[in-house]
């Protein structure tokens, strides 16, 4: 589920993870909120979304789209690193059980399992005294969709140790 909702600048987008890190979970799933959408455990949002890619799917536009959310998560890493410090970085499909031959195929925690279908590997800051973390991908649905800056939050205790 995506928004096609971008925040200006930099600073805007933390304002809104800041926001987001802030609130409590929605109480249930898949519910609408101000900057995006979540349930029980977890909140997500769109920071920044490219357009989509149906009319010119070019590698230049393409590479022009990369660069400009890739501009953001390097400026948004920066300032979450000087905050909490070096990330971890899960390794999703191992992490859900994905990469098991015997996977039984059961849900994983949210939003966990809606990232594993757009990135193996995934940046965390654990967020002091608050048994949160933050999360940030660029990801796209599919090569026509538009590439997004995303932020999760997600309750602490559904990350390895």
């Amino acid at each position: 589920m995506s928004l096609p909702h971008s925040v200006g600048s930099v600073d805007d987008q933390l304002s809104v993870l800041d926001s987001l890190l802030a609130a409590p979970f929605p109480e249930r799933a898949d519910t609408r909120t101000e900057h995006g959408w979540g349930g029980p455990g977890h909140q997500l949002a769109v920071l920044r979304a490219s357009r989509d890619f149906w009319d010119d799917p070019g590698p230049e536009t393409v590479t022009e789209a990369e660069d400009e959310l890739e501009a953001d998560l390097t400026a948004l890493t920066a300032v979450l690193t000087d905050r909490w410090g070096a990330p971890d970085t899960i390794d999703l499909w191992s992490h859900l059980g994905y990469d098991q031959p015997d996977f039984a195929d059961t849900d994983g925690p949210e939003p966990l399992v809606s990232l594993a279908s757009l990135v193996f590997h995934l940046p965390v800051w654990r967020v002091p005294s608050t048994g949160r973390w933050v999360g940030l991908i660029i990801g796209q649905a599919d090569r026509e969709f538009p590439l997004e800056l995303l932020v999760a939050i997600g309750e602490e205790s559904c990350l390895p140790r």
